[in-house]
């Protein structure tokens, strides 16, 4: 995966991590789903996102969890 779909900027947000080309943070979408909420419910609540930078996120979350598990 190349393409960046999450960055910071201290003028967005106060330097959390977004979407690019949105003001929504990364960490809204991981509330969503840890609320139960779908997956289109929060692109509904927040349409300026698209489902590929939310799939993108996670797949990037997954990677990560999956590098740094400890082996056993």
């Amino acid at each position: 995966m190349n393409q960046v779909v999450i960055h910071r900027d201290p003028e967005i947000q106060g330097g959390v991590p977004v979407f690019v080309g949105t003001r929504v943070p990364l960490e809204n979408l991981f509330d969503a789903l840890e609320a139960g909420d779908s997956l289109d419910r929060f692109l509904e609540d927040y349409p300026s996102g698209s489902r590929e930078q939310a799939l993108a996120a996670l797949e990037l979350a997954r990677v990560a969890a999956s590098e740094h598990a400890p082996a056993a």
